[in-house]
């Protein structure tokens, strides 16, 4: 993955997930176990909702929820 630019970051802690299981939950707070699995069966969705889901995947798999956790503090709606 490449680096996550700053308004993919600012994103996250404001856009909710559109449909599923997770719908209108924000990005940054779906589980990393439903990340997970998008990852196996295929692949993140194309497009912006696509990286916005690997770089909350990215985060929290490399255990850096304090990034999360400041976006939050500094963006969220």
């Amino acid at each position: 993955m490449n680096q996550p630019n700053s308004e993919i970051l600012k994103q996250i802690v404001r856009v909710k997930m559109p449909f599923g299981k997770y719908g209108g939950r924000l990005l940054c707070d779906l589980p990393i176990e439903y990340l997970e699995w998008f990852k196996r069966k295929g692949g993140f969705p194309k497009g912006k909702l696509g990286a916005q889901l690997e770089t909350v995947y990215e985060i929290k798999l490399n255990g850096l929820e304090e990034i999360i956790r400041n976006l939050k503090r500094h963006y969220s709606a």
